[in-house]
């Protein structure tokens, strides 16, 4: 996976985000998520068993099978374009994975909330989105991540997220043996819209059309600027995924 999105609102994020990793992480209580629609049942964060354990291996595979795809949607929430993509999902009857950045979580804890009422799941983005986190020590990694959990699962009311997506595709060793640790199944991406450089929403479509045969996980964003070429997109995608037979579905765990 191409690393990529070195944009000037990554940098502010960086700034304001190591800041945060400074903080303690100790006494928010923890849940694991459960299937939409599912009672999610609570678990108290100083109780590391309650946590279980999943694969390192970075995930691309979908629940649903071979016809299944993934929509993914990085680096918010965002207060003008989250809602959009929201609305947009549940017009089509179609669930997500949200790729949070803990930074834009904490300061939308209501836009987490919604995220997880309408039944989509929660990935951690970091705290800062760092795409050089792979040549950064342990101990940041280890900061980034944990205190991006931390946030998300705070702004969400106790909802944890199930996946883990470096920023930039910039996983290590270590980074996906401790997400997993987590809970947190490492999440890559076999389809890479690039709306982040806003090519236009044809151009966009076309990619999807013609790269969904490499595998079922689709790259989105609804945060880090404008994002009305994502939305017409989406809105094209969605229903010609369906018509060509693809079930919406998760990213295995």
């Amino acid at each position: 996976m191409a690393k990529h999105k070195g944009r000037g609102w990554h940098s502010r994020l960086l700034a304001a985000g190591l800041g945060v990793t400074a903080l303690a992480a100790a006494t928010s209580v923890w849940t694991a998520q459960a299937d939409p629609g599912r009672p999610q049942a609570r678990v108290p964060a100083a109780d590391s068993g309650a946590v279980a354990k999943v694969s390192a291996e970075i995930a691309h595979a979908s629940d649903r099978g071979d016809q299944g795809v993934n929509i993914t949607i990085d680096d918010g929430p965002d207060p003008v374009w989250t809602p959009q993509v929201l609305q947009l999902l549940k017009d089509h009857g179609v669930k997500a994975t949200f790729c949070m950045v803990g930074t834009q979580a904490k300061a939308y804890p209501d836009l987490v909330k919604k995220v997880v009422a309408d039944g989509h799941r929660l990935c951690d983005h970091t705290v800062s989105h760092d795409t050089a986190m792979d040549t950064k020590s342990e101990a940041y990694q280890s900061q980034q991540i944990l205190d991006a959990e931390r946030m998300i699962t705070e702004a969400s009311g106790g909802v944890r997220p199930q996946y883990y997506r470096a920023p930039g595709g910039a996983f290590t060793p270590y980074s996906r043996q401790l997400a997993a640790s987590r809970g947190m199944r490492p999440l890559g991406w076999n389809v890479d819209t690039k709306d982040f450089e806003h090519p236009g929403a044809d151009t966009m479509v076309a990619t999807v059309k013609s790269e969904i045969s490499n595998g079922p996980t689709v790259l989105f964003h609804d945060a880090g600027g404008e994002r009305s070429q994502t939305l017409t997109a989406l809105g094209e995608v969605l229903p010609w995924l369906r018509q060509e037979g693809y079930a919406f579905g998760f990213p295995v765990r």
